[in-house]
């Protein structure tokens, strides 16, 4: 176990997009440093996120363009008139409703006022920037800039010479294109300037950053078109199995993902570089990480392409236990989480205890009358993460209201007729089990129900929008969640 995880903690789960502001989506910018500050008040040491990727049209953050790169959406314009690099005029955000295309035409003048104003030192920092990123900054910029080009197609529908990485389209489209690559790659640094920054305050604040690493990548990526060789494609490119998870708690038909698999054989060969390159990626920005659907190390549900939902598939084996040592050995001090909800076998199990990871208890998951419910806050082992719920659930108040009589009487048989509201009874509980972190969404923070839930799984419509304000989070609540971590002493 790492030594940050075998203290009792407290966090909050909060993504980067559901932080105010006056943008269409919450930033790097002053809000973030508040909810740093907020966190050290109550003394929660813990900020979880969603993963900071750059998404698809639909938002989810579980299907980006890239394993490394962060959103541009995330970074803060005031941060670029703040260096210089921007006129205060040219933010013209509020009329045009803090669009992120407008966003990005801002990020490009910005650029450009670089070019012209930033200090040397400034300078040398991008060019060191794009030299230590290369590996796979390069192909990013690239990508994203033809992915335009060709109107946010896919690269499996793009000219052949391009779809099929030929050196001398790519040469060519490089040097026809550098104007617009160099601004991607600027984008870039210019959000992992922000992230660090951000990181190193929250440091100072004693302040811990929780990441979200999810198992697979988009099939429409830099990563997937840049290292073919990495996934389970035919002689064209094409996807004969996707990945997704039968059915379960949260889908009666499963989900398919429809991402692609990994060429394990492959990866194997080559020390899993490709995963470790990830990992490197991550560990340089988060103190803490998660590997979403970590079931998926141990055995993966593959789904013929041509399938419109998850119900016929079949598990195949990966080689879990190799990857994971390999990591290991890379980054001994790594923190890691296994988010093993699902269908959890004995092997999933013995996979996570064999490298003493904590895995996710979710309170909601707990109440269905079996004292033997392993969700349930008596049967938790101090080596694991405890939630009301997640991103993925409704929030704790819209959960609490949809369940009938009876099941909400078996909630208050357990938590002993609290006197405590919802969510607030929950919250109580989570925070005092034996689990050495304890993680509380925001939504449960300021009592909010199901209106302001962040993801409903296996739908793509109204997902990822729901955002805070600050006038939301009352004294009262903001008092009690400081009383309850004081309480179970979670203020290391």
């Amino acid at each position: 176990m790492s030594v940050l995880l075998d203290k009792r903690r407290a966090g909050v789960l909060l993504h980067i997009s559901s932080l105010p502001g006056k943008n269409e989506s919450g930033d790097l910018g002053p809000e973030a440093f508040n909810f740093v500050n907020f966190l050290h008040d109550v003394g929660a040491t813990v900020w979880q996120t969603l993963p900071l990727g750059m998404p698809h049209g639909d938002g989810s953050p579980y299907q980006c363009l890239s394993a490394h790169a962060g959103n541009p959406a995330f970074v803060s314009i005031e941060w670029l008139e703040q260096k210089g690099w921007l006129p205060s005029a040219e933010n013209c955000s509020e009329c045009h409703g803090g669009h992120l295309f407008w966003k990005s035409c801002l990020i490009a003048k910005a650029f450009y006022g670089f070019q012209t104003v930033a200090s040397e030192a400034d300078q040398q920092d991008f060019k060191t920037f794009c030299k230590e990123k290369a590996d796979w900054l390069d192909d990013f910029a690239l990508f994203i800039t033809l992915r335009n080009v060709f109107g946010h197609k896919c690269w499996n529908q793009w000219p052949v010479a391009l779809k099929q990485r030929q050196p001398q389209a790519l040469k060519e489209s490089r040097q026809l294109l550098k104007v617009v690559i160099e601004g991607i790659k600027f984008e870039q640094f210019v959000f992992f300037k922000q992230w660090h920054e951000l990181k190193a305050y929250a440091e100072q604040k004693s302040v811990l950053l929780f990441g979200d690493i999810p198992i697979f990548v988009s099939y429409d990526s830099a990563d997937v078109w840049a290292n073919r060789e990495v996934f389970k494609l035919n002689q064209a490119g094409e996807m004969d199995v996707v990945a997704g998870v039968p059915p379960d708690y949260f889908s009666e038909f499963g989900q398919r993902w429809g991402n692609p698999h990994y060429d394990w054989t492959f990866l194997r060969k080559t020390n899993y570089r490709w995963w470790l390159d990830r990992i490197k990626s991550q560990n340089e920005m988060f103190h803490i990480l998660r590997i979403d659907h970590f079931r998926g190390l141990e055995a993966a549900w593959e789904i013929p392409a041509d399938e419109d939902t998850a119900i016929n598939g079949q598990w195949v084996t990966a080689p879990g236990a190799e990857l994971l040592k390999t990591i290991q050995k890379e980054f001994p001090d790594l923190a890691l989480i296994a988010e093993d909800l699902g269908i959890i076998t004995e092997e999933v199990e013995a996979l996570r205890d064999d490298f003493n990871l904590p895995g996710m208890k979710i309170l909601q998951f707990a109440f269905d009358g079996h004292p033997d419910n392993p969700y349930l806050p008596m049967n938790f082992d101090h080596n694991s993460v405890a939630y009301t719920g997640t991103h993925d659930n409704d929030t704790t108040l819209g959960w609490f209201e949809s369940l009938g009589d009876a099941e909400k009487q078996r909630v208050y048989d357990y938590l002993g007729w609290s006197t405590l509201p919802m969510p607030c009874a929950l919250v109580h509980a989570v925070l005092g089990s034996p689990a050495n972190l304890a993680v509380i969404p925001m939504q449960d923070i300021l009592l909010l129900g199901s209106a302001d839930r962040m993801n409903t799984p296996g739908t793509t419509e109204g997902n990822w929008r729901w955002r805070f304000e600050w006038s939301q989070l009352t004294e009262e609540n903001a008092g009690r969640f400081a009383h309850f971590i004081g309480m179970f002493n979670r203020h290391e």
